[in-house]
C-alpha cells in the first residue's frame, strides 16, 4: 500500500480516537508529514520502538502501542501457562500520553488473560527492571523516549532477568508485531472489567521501599558519608522526569542531609519547557543547576534525563565554575573507587568482573587491569551488559562488579538490569565525599587517574538522517564506508578493522579472524597509536554515531590528537 491508501485508511476509520482524527484534519496539508506518518511502519526490534507522537503507521499512539502489547501478548500466548500468569509490569515516564499508552498496553495483555501489574504514577526505567524481578514477573513494558525531545515516546520490553528481552524472544516478539494485519482490531478489555478479575494490580509503594533499599545498599563506605557526605552541598535535577521523587529519597535515605534540587526542573513537564533537549549529556541541561550551585556553593551538580537511567554530572572548579564530566570519566572515578574501596576493605573478589561497551573509555580498561579484574567487551546496548551478568550467575565462573556505556550509563549493584541513574547519583556523591575528605574534588580524581594511566580522550558526534528515507541513507553510508576501508586516518596506519556486521577481524598483512561478539552493524578502526575509531547506525534514532578514543602522555597531546582524528573523520565521511 502507498502512503496515500494507508492515510485514507486511516481517515475513514470511523472509530478513530478523536485527538488523533484531529491531529489528521490538522496535517491534510502537510504533505511531508503525511509521507512520514505514513510510510512505513514504526520499526520494532530488539530495543522496541521509539519515535514521534502522532497518527500513523510510522509514528506512536494508541494503535502502534496497541500492536506492540499484541505482539508481546502473542508471545507469551506460546508459553507455559505458568509462565504467562506470572505477567507483565508496567511503568511509564512524564511524556505526553505515556500513562494512556501503559494502561492501553494492560488492556491489551487483559484480552489475552495476561495479568499486569501497573505503576500507579511514573516511575524510572531502573525501577521497572527492579520491578519485573522482585514481582517475578514473565516481562516488563517501560512507555518512554529516554533522553529524546518533548515530541517523541516509546515502548520498551524487558524479559524475566530484568533485562530487555534477549534478542531470540524479541525476534519472536517482532514476527508477531509485523504479523498483525489490522491494528485496528487489536482487542482491548476495559481496565474495570480487568480490575474485578485480578488481571490489572495497582503497584508503587510497595516496589519502592524495596527497590530503595536496594539503592541504599550501593554504598561501599557508609561511614564516609556519616563524617563527610552529610555535609556536603549538593544540586539534582530530574530533568522533569520520573527521578523528582525516587532521587529526592535515595539520597535522604543514603544520609545527604545538605541537597537541594532545581524546584523548575522537579515538576514532571512532558513539555520540558527548561531544556531543549532533557539530556544530561547536552551541557544546557545542567545551565539551571549552575545557577543554583553557584548560588550554594554546591560541591557536585547531578542531572538525570527523563526516565532516569541516565546520569551526568558537574563539578565545581577553584574558580568556583563548574566543569561537566563526560560518561567515560563519571565511570572511570566510579570504577576506580569501587575497586580500591574493596581491595583495601580485603573484599576484593578474585574472579571480579566489569563490563562496558565497545566504544567506551580503555582508561576502564587499564584501572581493572591494575586491580586483576577481567573486562568484558560487548556491543552498544545495556541489555548486553545485562547478559553478561546473567552468565556470570549462570556460570559461576565472576563476580560482577561494575558495567557502563559511554553514553552516561551506568549499573553497580545487579538488583537492576538495566543501567541506573539513581544508584549511580548515590555512588558519585560517596565518590565525591571521599575525595573532599582527601581535600579534593571529583575534577582532581580524574586527574589523578590521567597522571596514573594516561591522558585518555574521547568524543562522539552524530549524523541525522530524519524523514521517511532516512533508513536509507544510513544504509548507503554503511555500505559505502564497508566498500572503501581506510588505511589510515590523520597519518596514522589502521591496524586492524572490525567488522561485526561479518563478524570479522581484518588485519593490516591481510590475515583475518573471527569475531566472538553477535552481528551488529557497527564498524571498528583499531589503529596504530593506540586510537581506535567506531562507526555505528542509532538503534533508537535516525543517525549514525561516530566514535573516537585515542590517549597521549599529556592532556595537550591527547587533545591535539582529539582534534586530528576528527578532523580526518569528518574529511572521510564528506569524501
Amino acid at each position: 500500500m502507498t502512503w496515500q491508501d494507508n492515510y485514507q485508511v486511516w481517515k475513514n476509520y470511523q472509530d478513530l480516537d478523536p485527538a488523533l482524527a484531529q491531529e489528521l484534519v490538522d496535517m491534510a496539508d502537510d504533505q511531508e508529514a503525511l509521507e512520514n506518518a505514513f510510510t512505513k511502519p514504526m520499526a520494532f526490534g530488539t530495543a522496541g520502538m521509539r519515535g514521534l507522537i502522532g497518527p500513523g503507521i510510522g509514528q506512536m499512539n494508541l494503535y502502534t502501542v496497541g500492536a506492540a502489547a499484541e505482539g508481546l501478548a502473542r508471545f507469551m500466548d506460546t508459553l507455559s501457562d505458568e509462565d504467562k500468569q506470572r505477567g507483565v509490569a508496567i511503568s511509564f515516564d512524564s511524556r505526553y500520553q505515556s500513562r494512556e499508552f501503559a494502561h492501553h498496553s494492560a488492556q491489551v495483555l487483559g484480552a489475552h488473560g495476561i495479568p499486569s501489574f501497573v505503576f500507579d504514577d511514573i516511575r524510572p526505567t531502573p525501577e521497572l527492571s527492579f520491578a519485573v524481578r522482585h514481582l517475578h514477573t514473565y516481562a516488563g513494558i517501560m512507555i518512554t523516549a529516554s533522553h529524546n525531545p518533548k515530541q517523541y515516546n516509546g515502548f520498551k520490553i524487558y524479559g524475566p532477568d530484568g533485562g530487555q528481552m534477549p534478542p531470540k524472544a524479541a525476534d519472536q516478539i517482532t514476527e508477531y508485531v509485523n504479523g498483525i494485519d489490522n491494528m485496528f482490531t487489536v482487542k482491548t478489555v476495559k481496565e474495570t472489567t480487568l480490575r474485578k478479575q485480578n488481571l490489572v494490580h495497582i503497584i508503587g509503594e510497595d516496589v519502592d521501599e524495596d527497590y530503595l533499599a536496594g539503592v541504599k545498599a550501593v554504598s561501599v563506605n557508609p561511614k564516609l558519608i556519616d563524617e563527610v557526605g552529610k555535609d556536603m552541598t549538593l544540586i539534582y535535577t530530574p530533568l522533569h522526569g520520573t527521578g523528582h521523587i525516587i532521587g529526592y529519597r535515595a539520597l535522604k535515605d543514603a544520609g545527604y542531609n545538605h541537597f537541594t534540587m532545581v524546584k523548575e526542573q522537579a515538576i514532571a513537564d512532558p513539555e520540558f519547557p527548561t531544556v531543549t533537549h532533557p539530556n544530561p549529556e547536552f551541557p544546557e541541561a545542567f545551565n539551571m543547576a549552575i545557577e543554583l550551585g553557584k548560588k550554594e556553593g554546591a560541591d557536585l551538580l547531578v542531572a538525570t534525563d527523563p526516565d532516569a537511567d541516565r546520569l551526568g554530572a558537574a563539578v565545581r572548579m577553584p574558580n568556583g565554575d563548574y566543569q561537566l564530566m563526560t560518561g567515560n570519566q563519571i565511570a572511570s572515578v566510579l570504577l576506580n573507587y569501587i575497586l580500591k574501596a574493596k581491595q583495601d576493605a580485603g573484599k576484593l573478589p578474585a574472579d571480579g568482573m566489569v563490563v562496558k561497551s565497545i566504544v567506551s573509555t580503555e582508561l576502564a580498561t587499564k584501572i581493572a587491569d591494575h586491580y586483576g579484574v577481567k573486562m568484558v567487551n560487548v556491543l552498544t546496548g545495556f541489555k548486553y551488559i545485562a547478559e553478561q551478568i546473567k552468565l556470570a550467575e549462570q556460570n559461576h565462573d565472576h563476580t560482577f562488579l561494575f558495567g557502563f556505556e559511554e553514553s552516561f550509563g551506568y549499573l553497580i549493584n545487579p538488583f537492576v538490569r538495566d543501567k541506573d541513574a539513581i544508584q549511580s547519583t548515590i555512588l558519585l556523591a560517596e565518590v565525591a565525599a571521599d575525595y573532599k575528605q582527601q581535600g579534593l574534588t571529583l575534577y582532581d580524581g580524574i586527574q589523578q587517574l590521567y597522571k596514573t594511566y594516561g591522558y585518555f580522550k574521547e568524543k562522539t558526534t552524530a549524523k541525522e538522517f530524519d524523514g521517511v528515507d532516512g533508513a536509507d541513507k544510513m544504509a548507503a553510508i554503511m555500505k559505502s564506508l564497508r566498500a572503501s576501508q581506510p588505511t589510515e586516518f590523520a597519518g596514522v596506519k589502521v591496524e586492524t578493522t572490525d567488522d561485526y556486521q561479518t563478524q570479522v577481524a581484518t588485519h593490516q598483512d591481510g590475515s583475518t579472524e573471527k569475531l566472538t561478539l553477535p552481528v551488529s552493524n557497527v564498524l571498528k578502526y583499531w589503529l596504530a597509536d593506540g586510537t581506535w575509531i567506531a562507526v555505528r547506525p542509532s538503534g533508537t534514532e535516525p543517525k549514525i554515531k561516530f566514535y573516537i578514543g585515542t590517549n597521549g602522555k599529556t592532556d595537550e597531546k591527547a587533545t591535539q590528537k582529539l582534534t586530528d582524528f576528527e578532523n580526518a573523520l569528518n574529511q572521510w565521511v564528506e569524501d
